[in-house]
């Protein structure tokens, strides 16, 4: 510094400045390195933010306004008699009919912004009157599209703007051990989260559905959930929550959701036709080993056919009980659930070609599938 005031022959004043700035910055930068070796040795010494909670709040916040609360109220009949625990009054009023309102609660599921709402079908199946409440508060009335018994699922119609539509996880498939949070109306207790995990993919045999594809779930499922949304930790929903084992049963965290994929087809083609259009032959199938007596130590491939109805395409083509089918179109069969999904899902007025098994004789068959009758 001092060669540099010679040479540009600066004042005296300013050369003193410079040279103090020259002599601060040593110690800055002298600080600063002593700093860095301290934070290296010891970095717990560095200031840390406090640790924050776990939450899934930012997805239960994008999936929440989706979610519906259904209210239903349906006039039933009954003997004014059987109110009463007076056998006087019993036996008086037996055969007078007074009619009276019976509430009932579920859950729905936001579709799209011109209002459809996807539910389950028993929550307002042979209902009088079905209201929606939305997460913003609004309250309207909504009317059915359409239902679906195969699938327990259903399409209702609400006539207001500002609609927030759920986002769907069918890129992302849910698996075995995800986080699942279950978002509801359970007692009437709107807009209720629960949280799990999925527990298992797939079940079946379950007995409350023809079409059973569900996913097993922990997160709490209660009366009021039912039609209300599954969802992953990005908030978009894997599922219909639709039923569980309750506790008197001795079961605890077993409940059940229809998969998104399911329901947003069953949705599109009840939004579209007013009902679904899904293959028929008119068949009912069973794995072969639930066919007692079941001797053998392998289950065989295949689904077994269990009755047929008449008239009908199976019958028609001479499908018989007994008779096990192992492929169809050359892919094969696993077992009964596979095997009607695989007839479900083909368009009615397609052909399948079904191998089957009968004595021990392998043999082909062609069968024009129908559209599923009104039930």
């Amino acid at each position: 510094m001092s060669l540099f005031c010679n040479l540009s022959r600066q004042k005296p004043g300013i050369c003193a400045v410079s040279r103090l700035f020259a002599f601060i910055a040593q110690f800055v930068v002298l600080g600063l390195a002593l700093a860095f070796v301290a934070v290296w040795i010891r970095p717990e010494w560095l200031p840390t933010a406090p640790p924050q909670p776990a939450s899934h709040a930012t997805a239960v916040s994008r999936a929440a306004p989706a979610v519906v609360s259904v209210y239903t109220r349906t006039l039933i009949q009954e003997s004014l008699g059987l109110r009463s625990s007076n056998p006087l009054f019993r036996a008086l009023y037996r055969d007078r009919m007074i009619t009276r309102p019976q509430s009932g609660l579920g859950s729905g599921v936001i579709l799209d912004e011109q209002g459809h709402v996807v539910t389950t079908r028993h929550v307002i199946d042979g209902v009088d009157d079905i209201a929606v409440a939305l997460w913003d508060g609004r309250v309207a009335p909504a009317e059915v599209v359409g239902t679906d018994a195969d699938t327990d699922l259903a399409v209702l119609k609400v006539s207001l703007d500002g609609l927030p539509p759920a986002r769907f996880a069918l890129d992302t498939p849910p698996k075995v051990g995800d986080v699942a949070l279950a978002i509801g109306n359970p007692f009437g207790l709107n807009h209720t989260v629960t949280s799990g995990i999925v527990s298992a993919l797939g079940r079946g045999q379950l007995n409350l559905t023809s079409l059973e594809n569900f996913i097993q779930t922990d997160a709490a499922i209660n009366a009021g959930n039912s039609g209300g949304a599954l969802i992953n930790t990005l908030g978009s929903v894997i599922g219909i929550n639709s039923a569980s084992i309750n506790e008197t049963q001795g079961a605890e965290g077993i409940g059940f959701a229809i998969p998104a994929p399911i329901a947003l087809a069953v949705a599109s083609q009840l939004i579209e036709y007013g009902q679904v259009r899904r293959g028929w032959i008119g068949a009912q199938f069973i794995d072969p080993q639930l066919r007692a007596p079941y001797v053998e130590t392998t289950p065989p491939a295949g689904a077994e056919v269990e009755s047929v109805q008449r008239p009908s395409p199976a019958y028609d083509v001479g499908l018989m009980a007994g008779d096990r089918i192992v492929a169809i179109n050359g892919e094969p069969i696993e077992d009964a659930r596979a095997l009607s999904f695989a007839i479900a899902q083909t368009p009615p007025g397609a052909t399948l070609r079904f191998e089957l098994i009968r004595n021990g004789q392998r043999f082909v068959t062609r069968i024009n599938i129908q559209q599923q009758p009104a039930r």
